[in-house]
């Protein structure tokens, strides 16, 4: 009910201005609007002025629109009564009179100052003003995007908070792109003003010396009296409104009080009342100037300067005894363990020898590759990545970092800060000099090399990495290695939401009908544990809607998932331009896995004989090793009912051996065996 009021209030006054454009009013309903356009000019100056923030002012620019077509059709309006009756009223009439003294010239030169003022000034300062803030806010954008992505991917501020952010740069980026088109609408204002005023000089003496027969000095002394009444009228509300103008495109976006802030800052040092005091003191002393004004006027600045100083001592004292209270008072009450129960998912701690790395004042680019990493996982794997948490320990060595995931410390490395980690890739057969060391995401040989022998290390082959890099390649291996037990039943949620929105039934059938969340959870952590992606989402849905009905098994759900999958999974392991060499499974050793499975309520596992499995890890070991001296990853190919178990056979031994069923293999792949699996 609220807003309907306010949108007919608003619409009557738009369809008033454009009513005064075509009929004409009586000078009683003139005076009223010439009072409430007025009113409403102090309105609009007093907001702007004691407003907060910018965009609490958010549509001004269609306020200064809405007021300038107003303010224009009372200018018609009171022209046409000027020149018709030459009684527009007894505001317009005032105005002329006591503001000009009834003296054609006073009146004259103060309208035309008020014009130079407005104009000149104000006008002009605030289009320039406006200009400039609308090109820098454009121009700084990226930058602040990129420190809200910064601070959510350390975990400074939330989801919610982050979106805030974004919008309210939006926001700001509209609004003073706005006001950069609007002061023109004020500044043509005034332009118009002024040419208004001069028509009805000349229209006025025209119809005073034409039609109602008075001399040229009569007419004169009425007409143009009237005229800069009007103007003066007019001119008023138009210069409150630049002035607010400019209060605003000046306040930019500083968020406080204007008024206290304005003070403070102006009375705020009282060196510099002292100051102005002796100054104007001396000078009614020493020159002829008032003697008594400037000691009495500098007298009050250095009485002002006293009492800011005891002002700003007491704010002190009261600062000091509040933050002892403050300590006092934490001490005395019970801790707060709440906060200590939380874990981080993922944590990067590291020594204060790397913070230069992760401050951006500095000219670190950690928190950018942090960013990189979250997106490089969410495309390749198809899930987000948790909010990654970047903190310094003073306890760790000055090079050293660790990772935790979910408050364990899983991984750690040690960089050198202005060295670069040389590694030979195998076919270099020069070696260079440096520091001895292990590349630690993969553990490879490595050399740690300075600046100035970076160049010649490249030139002979050699892969060279900088410290931001290998911190940032070992974190996106661990969240790879970990992403599995990660992905929490709420992320889960969020991706079944957003499924939802673009295939609803689907949805509906198989959440909760089917399956419960945890299922899916199981059957997605399944896929992630072996790097297969899970950003088809649909595919998965569809299959586990196609099977659930028949079995909960969640390992075997993942298994028809995987076939569903096998495009995936091919163009993942395998060439189409070239045969891939992989190992097969001796059917006897299928028939021993399968032979072993026990079925249990709480699902599948193996009992294999203890020295079976032992010559089945060997036999792996060795085959393998053949596909790894040739340079290939090693891969085995299993029967589909097989895969899974031979697979959870193998993981604690084989970390990156790649399992996979012949039903996941694409048509199109060519296939060679190079060795089988035996007992």
């Amino acid at each position: 009910m609220k807003k309907t009021k306010a949108d007919l209030g608003v619409a009557a006054y738009i369809l008033a201005a454009f009513v005064m454009l075509i009929v004409p009013i009586p000078s009683g309903l003139l005076n009223l609007l010439l009072g409430l356009n007025i009113a409403i000019a102090f309105t609009i100056m007093l907001s702007c002025m004691f407003t907060k923030e910018v965009l609490d002012m958010s549509f001004f620019p269609t306020i200064l629109l809405f007021t300038t077509i107003f303010r224009i059709a009372l200018n018609v309006s009171s022209t046409r009564l000027i020149l018709r009756t030459g009684d527009p009223g007894a505001v317009v009439r005032v105005f002329g009179e006591y503001v000009g003294g009834g003296d054609l010239i006073i009146g004259g030169i103060v309208f035309v100052i008020l014009i130079i003022i407005q104009f000149m000034v104000i006008n002009k300062g605030s289009e320039r003003v406006a200009e400039v803030t609308a090109r820098f806010t454009l121009d700084a954008m990226p930058g602040k995007q990129m420190a809200i992505d910064a601070d959510l991917n350390t975990g400074a501020i939330d989801d919610a908070e982050a979106k805030r952010r974004r919008d309210k740069i939006q926001e700001e980026a509209s609004f003073f792109g706005s006001m950069d088109g609007a002061v023109k609408y004020v500044k043509g204002d005034a332009t118009a003003g002024l040419i208004i005023t001069a028509v009805n000089i000349i229209g006025g003496i025209a119809m005073g010396v034409m039609r109602q027969g008075m001399s040229m000095g009569d007419a004169l002394q009425k007409y143009v009296v009237l005229t800069i009444g009007d103007g003066l009228v007019s001119q008023i509300p138009s210069l409150l409104i630049s002035l607010s103008t400019g209060i605003l495109v000046t306040k930019g976006a500083k968020d406080s009080d204007f008024g206290p802030a304005l003070v403070g800052q102006l009375f705020g040092v009282p060196k510099v009342l002292f100051m102005v005091g002796g100054i104007l003191a001396a000078m009614g002393l020493i020159t002829k100037l008032p003697t008594l004004l400037f000691m009495v006027v500098g007298g009050i600045f250095i009485l002002t300067g006293f009492l800011m100083k005891r002002n700003i001592e007491e704010r002190e004292t009261e600062a000091q005894v509040d933050e002892t209270e403050a300590k006092a008072e934490e001490i005395r009450q019970p801790e707060n363990v709440t906060s200590l129960l939380q874990v981080d998912p993922i944590e990067l701690e590291f020594g204060y020898g790397i913070i230069p790395l992760a401050d951006v004042n500095q000219g670190g680019d950690l928190l950018d590759r942090v960013v990189m990493i979250r997106r490089q996982v969410a495309l390749e794997l198809g899930t987000v990545v948790p909010i990654i948490r970047l903190r310094d320990n003073i306890q760790l060595n000055p090079n050293q970092y660790i990772i935790k995931i979910k408050g364990i410390q899983v991984s750690e490395g040690e960089i050198l800060f202005d060295h670069y980690m040389a590694m030979n890739p195998g076919f270099v057969e020069e070696e260079i000099t440096g520091i001895p060391t292990f590349e630690p995401s993969f553990h490879l040989p490595a050399i740690w090399i300075t600046e100035s022998q970076r160049e010649r290390a490249e030139s002979m082959g050699y892969t060279v990495v900088d410290p931001p890099s290998i911190i940032a390649t070992h974190l996106t291996e661990i969240i790879r290695h970990h992403i599995a037990e990660l992905l929490s039943r709420q992320d889960v949620q969020n991706l079944v939401n957003n499924l939802k929105e673009s295939n609803p039934s689907l949805v509906e059938e198989l959440v909760p009908k089917l399956l419960g969340l945890g299922e899916i959870q199981k059957v997605l952590q399944n896929l992630l544990k072996e790097g297969i992606s899970i950003r088809d989402l649909l595919t998965i849905f569809e299959t586990l809607a196609d099977y659930a009905p028949t079995t909960r098994d969640t390992d075997i759900l993942t298994e028809y998932v995987r076939q569903s999958l096998k495009r995936a999974i091919s163009s993942k392991y395998f060439s189409t331009n070239e045969t891939t060499s992989v190992i097969t499974l001796d059917p006897k050793v299928e028939q021993e896995i399968m032979g072993s499975v026990k079925q249990t309520e709480q699902g599948a596992y193996l009992n294999l004989d203890p020295e079976k499995t032992k010559g089945i890890i060997a036999s792996v070991e060795k085959e393998t090793q053949k596909l790894e001296n040739l340079g290939k990853s090693p891969i085995i190919i299993t029967s589909p009912i097989v895969r899974m178990y031979f697979k959870r056979l193998t993981e604690d031994y084989f970390r990156d051996l790649i399992v996979v069923s012949y039903n996941e293999v694409d048509s199109n792949v060519q296939l060679q065996s190079v060795g089988m699996v035996t007992v």
